[in-house]
């Protein structure tokens, strides 16, 4: 045998092949199974489908920057999680905002939205509601006005108020829970819904749970402090 050839040696022995080392072929080697996230994550196919989609509610405490609205939406459209509404609104702390945002993820992307949410400089304090928060939405109707007598009517049930009635358009205010909105919504029709705004959830842990984590209360004179220290 040459001394180039690959096998074995004189003494019996075997040698390692030229190129490489000795291995089972490429077809035969176990393959990972699974596929990667956006993020570039290694995801098992069976544990990602035991985990359905649910609603969150998210409230976050922010520092009143330019952009940090836009920079919070692109965070997570970026990450393409869907987001179904987002409010924002003065706190009791002057230059802080609180943020309410909807999405319906499954478990783990929940989790990733808390923790990027966390991540962002603006974000003081972020987490998720629990089930028995207090929840309510407004929205405002404005439908055709040839039956104002039976529109009042269907306003009063949902203990709603006129807020503009003309000879052509009359203009109500609903509150009250996503199902009790979209009753009343469906009960309008029959007028002719001309245009709609609807703001989505707004939302207050019950009792004296702090709605984000580590809020301050109003009465405490003292600011909530960044749970973000990166």
């Amino acid at each position: 045998m040459s001394s180039g050839d690959d096998g074995a040696d004189r003494g019996g022995r075997e040698t390692p092949p030229k190129h490489g080392l000795a291995g089972p072929e490429p077809d035969e080697r176990p393959h990972p199974e699974g596929r990667r996230n956006s993020q570039g994550i290694r995801i098992d196919p069976e544990v990602e489908a035991t985990h359905e989609p649910r609603r969150a509610v998210f409230s976050a405490l922010v520092e009143d920057e330019p952009g940090v609205l836009s920079r919070i939406a692109g965070l997570i459209s970026r990450r393409q999680f869907n987001i179904e509404s987002l409010t924002v609104g003065p706190t009791t702390v002057d230059g802080h905002s609180r943020i309410t945002m909807v999405v319906e993820e499954t478990e783990p992307d929940i989790d990733q939205i808390r923790k990027q949410l966390g991540k962002l400089k603006p974000v003081i304090t972020v987490g998720e509601l629990d089930e028995d928060a207090v929840r309510t939405e407004l929205v405002l109707l404005k439908v055709e006005g040839t039956e104002p007598d039976k529109v009042h009517a269907i306003t009063e049930m949902y203990d709603g108020q006129t807020l503009d009635a003309g000879a052509e358009t009359i203009t109500v205010q609903l509150t009250g829970d996503e199902q009790e909105i979209d009753d009343a919504i469906d009960a309008f029709r029959q007028f002719g819904i001309i245009e709609i705004a609807r703001t989505g959830y707004a939302a207050l842990a019950r009792g004296n749970q702090p709605t984000a984590p580590g809020e301050k209360p109003g009465t405490a004179d003292e600011p909530t402090r960044p749970t973000n220290t990166q």
